[in-house]
């Protein structure tokens, strides 16, 4: 990664907001306060935290790491997301009402589904999200690279991102993955496979990374063992993402991280992103801001996040319930003293680095090498 960093845009310029194409008109989200170019403060000091919270974010939505909401809707017979769903937590006015302007639809498959079963699996996932937005274009619009979700929120939709999707998607062939990348796919969670297990990456989990970093795929780390995570930090050119991970000394789970590790993502230039999880983060706002504070403190504030994880079956912290309650988590992270700068960088502008990262790592692997025709059985026999 150190070769990357000097044409990754500065963490101080990554949590400004994009400029809208001239003429453009700002989205409703945008409309009531501009964007500071000059370092001062969005809104009133003087202001309660829920009145800056939201003024915040007007300028920097939250860019969400994870939603399990295609598989949710797909147990429906029938749903508007534009107009409200309630049988779902998330929906095109929640979404607005919490100012999310990008998230990443999680594609991954029940326990159990191995095989050409989790590759068709994964397909009709990927064929059911990319319908779903086609039919609410008046509020989603799709998206895979900064510039895309930076569009999407310019003109007040939400940007939706596929993935992760679990490794199984491939079937072990990296011709697979790159069509999976054609139709869509954002990222992919390096766990519950032959090559990247509790022992870590094989050769052929190796060349899978080269593989997604030449085509543009973000590795996703959450649930892999240290073994694994620490391989893809030395092979991946590309920042990684933990799409649901919080800190472990805080509360044990298996997809949080340890201390050490929090510190090596940092120095990696990766990011945690902190699920909003009674389970994996505790029951109230203020645990969700404890996690938040301590991988912010161990990572630094350029790689710190939020994932919602709305929709995947888990139950929430008091206060945030559905996509709607974004503010109050913000509110208390002011409330701590958290610089705006900071929390421009932990809703939008960390996601949107990791992005441009994956971006610029895709554009230089693609001059060096030509795709991968390499198989697990001739790699690890």
């Amino acid at each position: 990664m150190a070769d990357l960093q000097d044409d990754l845009c500065p963490a101080t310029e990554v949590g400004r907001v994009d400029g809208a194409p001239p003429g453009a008109e700002p989205c409703p989200a945008e409309a009531a306060v501009v964007p500071p170019e000059t370092g001062r403060p969005v809104s009133d000091p003087d202001d309660d935290p829920l009145t800056r919270a939201h003024a915040v974010l007007a300028a920097h939505p939250v860019a969400d790491g994870c939603s399990g909401l295609p598989r949710a809707l797909g147990r429906l017979p029938w749903y508007d997301l534009d107009l409200g769903e309630s049988a779902v937590d998330a929906d095109v006015p929640r979404l607005h009402k919490g100012r999310v302007g990008a998230v990443f639809w999680s594609l991954h498959l029940p326990e159990g589904v191995h095989g050409d079963r989790a590759v068709g699996a994964t397909l009709e996932q990927l064929d059911l999200a990319k319908g779903v937005v086609a039919a609410h274009d008046e509020g989603l619009r799709p998206a895979r690279t900064a510039g895309q979700v930076a569009d999407a929120r310019n003109c007040g939709r939400v940007a939706v991102l596929l993935g992760p999707a679990g490794a199984a998607a491939l079937g072990d062939s990296l011709g697979i993955l790159r069509s999976l990348h054609t139709l869509g796919l954002c990222a992919l969670t390096l766990t519950g496979t032959s090559w990247a297990d509790t022992d870590g990456l094989t050769r052929f989990g190796e060349e899978v990374v080269r593989e997604m970093n030449r085509i543009g795929v973000i590795a996703d780390l959450s649930y892999a063992s240290d073994r694994t995570v620490r391989r893809v930090l030395t092979v991946s050119r590309a920042p990684v993402l933990f799409s649901r991970s919080a800190a472990r000394a805080l509360r044990p789970h298996p997809a949080n991280l340890p201390d050490e590790l929090l510190a090596e993502v940092g120095e990696a230039g990766g990011l945690c992103l902190v699920p909003l999880s009674a389970e994996q983060t505790g029951p109230t706002v203020r645990d969700v801001a404890d996690h938040l504070d301590h991988v912010r403190t161990l990572a630094g504030p350029e790689c710190v996040g939020l994932s919602g994880t709305y929709d995947t079956g888990g139950a929430h912290p008091q206060e945030l319930d559905d996509t709607s309650c974004y503010p109050r988590l913000i509110a208390e992270l002011l409330r701590r003293g958290w610089d705006e700068s900071e929390v421009a960088l932990l809703t939008w502008g960390n996601v949107q680095r990791v992005l441009r990262g994956a971006e610029f790592s895709a554009r230089a692997a693609q001059q060096r090498r030509p795709p991968s025709r390499a198989t697990i059985a001739h790699l690890d026999g």
